[in-house]
């Protein structure tokens, strides 16, 4: 055959190939008729598509045409450092052996001379970025010296061959990536998710959205996104609200409660976007919400019992009030108004503070400072430097509120009749920190410091009352521990409470 209709004749095989693969889907099918034209073109007996599988360091004999049952799709040849197709590949340039019984410079796999071949050439198949893909190969069972031509034929074929493999590869990947989307989609029936067009009218209904809301697939396409929405979302009109937001700003919140078929609610959590073109076209939007109804109950009725747990506390707190009012009053009615009486009257008067502040905090605890600030305000004025009061904010229990109370009031009477409260020499210091004791036991450490003061001689060896509830009562009812000193020029006490 003329060289000239030789190469008309490969023309040809090149463009009956390109429209092959234009309309092909199949990797498996393209490869295989590849290696028919091919062999036919060049008029081989046999030919072969060798996939490189780098991680193995092998070659996989991925497609070809006469070879015996068992070859292709299932050999694999290792890529041998003196093998021709190796040197092909990492090369990037094509090998031709004339005469296989004459061949010494690379090695010949054996299932090729089984099959009688004794002539090759090769040529390397590159995706596009210049990553190798494979080897195409022609094989001829008698030798044969293959010309300029035919290589330049190989290798142009070999160049339409790889991007149309490359094309394959990637829809297969992305058919792999949608198809786990869809399963995982599918699977999630905790999530309504649907699609719908521009008009916003429900295109694609998954399983989720059935499970969620009730209405079938059948039922919800063709039908407005609104009919998720509860009748006085739609009076808000606030599926237009929401897909304005979309549109403007790419995705908007979907959250609150919505209606199912059946009429009842369903609390979601989700959000809808706004699907565009490259171009910026708009095709419709992208809607996932997740149902979180018996979360949302629960959170609700946490609310409730909390609220009602706080007007309850309030309620005993100020009728514990009114309570220790009432018992003041009677003290001073039937004590009449001695020191004793007012005494007594004092510290009903101190619990009634710590009452108070219960009350204000709206909880089971009261804060060291308030309960501090309060007692000493309700007989002198807090005012620097006479009075400095500094710590950081600790919460006492109710439990310790009470007896903690009694004793910051005993030391505060004790400082405005006989301490530095007395007159205007005497300064208090009350400070307090958090520490830790051998055991790593969280303290409250309170220091109590008087200074200026002339202490009368009858109270370095008196004992009243006062002092016997810091010293024994705190240490039994709260298991505190406690430091009195009468010093030279005023009290110093430390209380160290333990923190609940």
């Amino acid at each position: 055959m003329p060289d000239f209709a030789r190469m008309m004749e490969r023309q040809q095989v090149l463009a009956n190939f390109g429209e092959f693969a234009l309309r092909s889907q199949d990797l498996d099918q393209i490869l295989s008729e590849a290696c028919r034209l091919v062999g036919e073109a060049l008029g081989a007996g046999r030919a072969k598509i060798l996939e490189v599988h780098h991680a193995e360091r092998q070659l996989l004999v991925r497609a070809g045409v006469g070879w015996n049952p068992g070859i292709v799709g299932n050999l694999r040849l290792p890529m041998e450092e003196h093998s021709s197709e190796t040197f092909a590949i990492e090369a990037g340039e094509p090998v031709i052996t004339q005469d296989i019984s004459k061949e010494d410079r690379f090695n010949v796999p054996p299932f090729m001379k089984e099959a009688g071949v004794a002539a090759l050439v090769n040529v390397p198949i590159f995706l596009p970025g210049g990553r190798t893909y494979g080897l195409l190969q022609v094989d001829d069972t008698r030798p044969r010296d293959f010309g300029e031509h035919e290589i330049q034929f190989l290798r142009t074929y070999a160049s339409i061959l790889g991007p149309v493999i490359d094309r394959l590869l990637m829809a297969r990947s992305l058919h792999s990536s949608e198809e786990r989307f869809r399963h995982t989609v599918e699977a999630a029936l905790d999530y309504a998710i649907f699609l719908s067009d521009p008009q916003d009218r429900i295109t694609d209904w998954l399983p989720g959205a059935q499970a969620v809301f009730g209405w079938t697939a059948e039922e919800a396409v063709g039908q407005p996104s609104a009919i998720v929405f509860t009748p006085e979302n739609r009076e808000r009109c606030q599926d237009q609200r929401e897909i304005e937001t979309a549109l403007k700003e790419g995705v908007a919140p979907n959250v609150g409660w919505h209606i199912r078929k059946d009429g009842s609610r369903v609390f979601i959590e989700g959000s809808t976007r706004a699907l565009r073109d490259p171009d910026g076209t708009l095709h419709g939007f992208l809607k996932i919400g997740q149902d979180v109804t018996e979360r949302r109950r629960a959170e609700e009725q946490l609310r409730e019992n909390a609220a009602r747990l706080e007007v309850l506390v309030a309620e005993v707190q100020h009728r514990s009030r009114n309570l220790l009012g009432v018992i003041a009053s009677m003290a001073a009615k039937t004590l009449g108004e001695d020191g004793a009486a007012a005494a007594y009257q004092a510290r009903l008067q101190a619990l009634s503070r710590a009452q108070g502040l219960l009350s204000e905090f709206g909880s089971d605890t009261a804060e060291v400072g308030a309960l501090v600030r309060g007692e000493l305000e309700a007989h002198t004025e807090v005012r620097p430097p006479k009075v400095a009061v500094s710590g950081p904010r600790v919460h006492l229990t109710v439990r310790q509120v009470q007896n903690f109370s009694l004793a910051v009031h005993e030391l505060t009477t004790n400082a405005v009749k006989h301490g530095a409260l007395r007159d205007g020499t005497g300064q208090l210091s009350v400070t307090w920190t958090v520490v830790r004791d051998e055991t790593g036991q969280r303290l409250l450490s309170l220091d109590w410091t008087e200074s200026g003061v002339d202490l009368q001689p009858d109270r370095i060896t008196r004992r009243g009352y006062g002092r016997q509830l810091i010293e024994k009562a705190l240490s039994y009812a709260l298991h505190a521990r406690t430091e009195f000193v009468l010093g030279e020029d005023g009290v110093r006490c430390r209380i160290q409470l333990p923190l609940e």
